[in-house]
């Protein structure tokens, strides 16, 4: 994809995708940044190094300019470290527990789920891919047939594919289409590699 050349990483936002060779970092002529200038580009200044992370990030969970900068100062205000604090808001995002359930295909998959209705939080419709779960949250599919029909026939799509592994702050029962907020999740939850103090230093210039 597009943005995982320009990141020069995977942002694991299609795992079947990653997890098949079709990632065009895996093919060798594509293996580089978008755009007719992409050779011509020097050494990057530590401005952009910075920018490239909080980008790299922005996209792995699919926020907006707006969304990030909330985001931030949020983690800002709260004790200990801003940037593990930022990663673990956007951990906490309804449309990425949705995605590491395995409920659904892909991150966009996820929001798209989340958006039409067919997660429910605490037995409640909540439609907001950016609403953050807490401790003892429960995710379920919806009941109808319709969302359960939908949600199966994308979690067959997963089947053999490894990403995302389970996670541990997650309980998960596949066949309930049930999840559990069982703890905040950890640093190493976190799936594309990051240095969070190089964004915590763009934010605060």
């Amino acid at each position: 994809m597009r943005l995982s050349r320009r990141e020069g990483i995977k942002l694991m936002l299609k795992p079947i995708r990653d997890e098949t060779g079709k990632n065009p970092l895996e093919r060798e002529y594509k293996n580089y940044p978008p755009g007719m200038h992409m050779f011509r580009r020097g050494k990057s200044s530590d401005y952009a190094v910075r920018l490239r992370e909080k980008q790299k990030v922005k996209r792995h969970y699919g926020v907006l300019e707006r969304q990030f900068r909330r985001y931030f100062e949020l983690a800002n205000r709260s004790p200990g470290n801003t940037g593990e604090a930022l990663l673990q808001i956007l951990e906490r995002r309804l449309d990425n527990v949705v995605y590491k359930t395995r409920f659904v295909a892909g991150r966009r998959g996820a929001r798209q789920a989340v958006v039409h209705g067919h997660v429910l939080v605490n037995g409640r419709k909540v439609d907001r891919p950016g609403a953050l779960v807490e401790v003892g949250d429960r995710i379920t599919v919806h009941p109808r047939e319709r969302s359960q029909k939908y949600a199966r026939a994308q979690m067959a799509l997963l089947e053999g594919v490894s990403n995302p592994p389970p996670q541990a702050w997650l309980q998960v029962d596949p066949a309930k289409l049930e999840a559990t907020v069982a703890a905040l999740p950890a640093r190493e939850d976190v799936l594309i590699p990051v240095e969070e103090q190089l964004i915590v230093e763009f934010c605060s210039r």
